[in-house]
């Protein structure tokens, strides 16, 4: 099986074949009618998680974002940058196919990153609208121990909160990556608070002062509402770890390896 073969059946088994005209999800490198004798799957195609693929005997990675630092994987401004040398001699002197996954992968019959981070955390069962995958109805906890259910069930040491630690809380909202910065519209996350009732939020990325200032705003006030910024790669990457699984099923033996991305930062 070639490297074109394995994205047309991911995209028929995700969309049904269709395929967007303006899409960040391209072939980084490689060429289509390469051989594949093996697949990663990550967040993120790093120079680790690229090390490990060949420490693996993979050649193909299917990665959720940016190869090269820009929403398009832009090079023009690249073509001299000594990281990205070095990173592309990495990726040619192995022969690495690296595609990226992104745009068909949230536009899917259900959405693939969030059913990975779902399953993660074992929710598959709580969620209040079945047509949307943004809210869930839990048992009350508080919201020390939400965090503390999080940094278990995601592999992390540090979270930020925002709101009293002690509050109670059932009704819960989850906006991946950087759907917490409201998908083009600023005021989304807040409304969706709002008008589902949500007592707590979970975040990716996060922008100081929409949902992160209403948030403290309304626990100074009085009101029961907090947020978890779990961040950007903590909430996409079991995505890509569920990707691994059902990808196994499509290419006919190739093995398949999800190789952890990992959260970007080292804390103090």
């Amino acid at each position: 099986m070639n490297v074109q073969e394995v994205i047309d059946r991911v995209l028929l088994d995700s969309c049904g074949g269709r395929k967007l005209e303006k899409t960040c999800d391209v072939l980084i490198s490689g060429e289509p009618d390469m051989e594949v004798k093996g697949i990663v799957t990550s967040f993120m195609a790093t120079v680790d998680v690229i090390r490990e693929a060949i420490a693996v005997g993979a050649n193909m990675i299917i990665t959720h974002e940016p190869t090269y630092y820009t929403g398009f994987d832009e090079l023009e401004w690249l073509r001299k940058d000594p990281v990205y040398l070095a990173k592309q001699k990495l990726i040619e002197d192995h022969g690495i196919a690296i595609w990226r996954y992104h745009d068909h992968m949230h536009l899917a019959n259900t959405d693939r990153i969030y059913d990975g981070l779902i399953k993660e955390l074992g929710w598959e069962s709580n969620r209040i609208d079945q047509s949307s995958p943004w809210c869930y109805e839990i048992e009350k906890t508080t919201l020390v121990d939400l965090a503390s259910f999080f940094l278990q069930k995601l592999s992390m040491n540090v979270l930020r909160i925002v709101g009293n630690p002690d509050m109670t809380c059932s009704r819960i909202g989850i906006l991946v990556g950087g759907g917490s910065l409201g998908l083009g519209r600023e005021q989304m996350p807040m409304e969706l608070m709002r008008d589902k009732e949500l007592d707590v939020m979970i975040c990716g990325e996060i922008t100081e002062w929409t949902l992160c200032a209403y948030i403290n705003d309304a626990a100074m006030l009085g009101f029961h509402k907090g947020m978890l910024i779990v961040g950007h790669e903590r909430t996409e990457e079991w995505g890509m770890k569920h990707m691994a699984e059902w990808l196994r099923k499509l290419v006919d033996g190739i093995p398949v390896t999800f190789v952890d991305a990992k959260e970007p930062f080292r804390y103090l």
